[in-house]
């Protein structure tokens, strides 16, 4: 048993490193083809997603979003298909190294890179300006259907595939759903996806959803779910790299392609470590995000355009009350890494307790 963890732990830092390395090397020729195609927005976003004005986002944002590359994401999902790939490869000669496998790693790939695929049309017609929607790319309701598709086609690989019929209530159990699994399965993948709005300012969704990623990490660890573990920890690495040149000021925005893709693969992992009902503790952050673009939405329409907020995601907010946006992304970062021990705790403690 001590041999497979020290086997594993050496595997995973050959991982992380490959996959902070292949990123960094990979970078200057991202960023190269980024601002010669002048990937960015040609004109300012004006309204919101109900159509009135922003003008709090116009002040802070309007310059960098005509001016910053938006499709950066391509560095964190290109670097796991470069690593993954690679090491595919490598396990013809060497098969210990390899992580992917049909239970763990096959469904959090395809979900990654589908999304991420997604977003990136998305990101294509926004910097070409080729749709009427306000923002410029895939109109929302396309969007909604297609990553519905995805989710669809991961409910049913869990439940017909893997055979995936229960899920885990902390200090309870597992609780039998049957059929039940795939719509709750499909709407937490929507729901997650929502969570996309956290990518407003530089160097923030990296940072929020790194130490997110490292809790759910520990917990396939603890499963004993050593592929995905593996998987994770890739993105991990991946994240860390793009984070390295997206802090202020950022060199280029994730965009839509890497948003979407980590977002949908962060349900998978949840539903494969059997931890969901730890997926809005861990990610409180991003919970915190959607919940405020809902309320700002509903207190607009139900008390005659009355804001709660200044702005709306939240992170707006915190830059309209004076907060300085480096203020905002490092006390994010903050919360989601104390969430996501917290997360952790509960976990452990279920698990020891029941």
């Amino acid at each position: 048993m001590f041999s497979i963890h020290v086997i594993n732990i050496v595997k995973f830092i050959i991982l992380f490193v490959s996959s902070i390395l292949i990123a960094f090397i990979f970078e200057p020729l991202l960023v190269h083809y980024l601002y010669k195609y002048k990937a960015w927005k040609k004109r300012s976003k004006k309204n919101a997603i109900d159509g009135a004005d922003i003008p709090i986002f116009q002040k802070f944002h309007s310059q960098t979003e005509t001016s910053t590359p938006r499709m950066g994401g391509i560095l964190i999902w290109g670097t796991v298909l470069i690593v993954s790939t690679l090491i595919l490869v490598v396990s013809i000669f060497f098969p210990q190294v390899n992580f992917l496998s049909r239970s763990e790693t096959w469904l959090p790939l395809f979900t990654l890179i589908s999304a991420s695929v997604l977003g990136l049309v998305d990101d294509v017609m926004t910097i070409r300006n080729s749709e009427t929607y306000i923002e410029g790319g895939l109109r929302l309701k396309v969007r909604l259907i297609l990553i519905s598709v995805i989710a669809i086609v991961g409910a049913w690989w869990f439940h017909f595939k893997l055979g995936w019929s229960s899920i885990y209530v902390p200090f309870y159990g597992n609780v039998e759903i049957n059929g039940l699994y795939l719509v709750i399965f499909v709407v937490v993948m929507l729901a997650t996806f929502s969570s996309g709005v956290v990518d407003g300012l530089d160097g923030l969704s990296a940072g929020v959803l790194a130490p997110i990623f490292g809790a759910f990490g520990v917990i396939a660890y603890a499963r004993g779910l050593y592929d995905l573990t593996a998987f994770i920890i890739i993105i991990i690495g991946a994240l860390i790299a793009y984070l390295w040149f997206n802090v202020p000021p950022a060199k280029f925005w994730m965009g839509d392609n890497g948003i979407l893709g980590l977002t949908s693969v962060l349900a998978v992992i949840a539903f494969l470590t059997n931890s969901i009902f730890l997926l809005p503790i861990i990610g409180m952050v991003l919970v915190i995000e959607v919940l405020s673009v809902i309320i700002q939405l509903l207190s607009k329409k139900l008390r005659n355009g009355k804001k709660v907020f200044l702005a709306a995601p939240i992170h707006h907010h915190f830059e309209a009350k004076g907060w300085s946006e480096s203020q905002i992304t490092m006390r994010f970062w903050i919360i989601s890494a104390v969430s996501s021990g917290l997360g952790l705790i509960l976990y452990f403690l279920s698990k020891f307790l029941y």
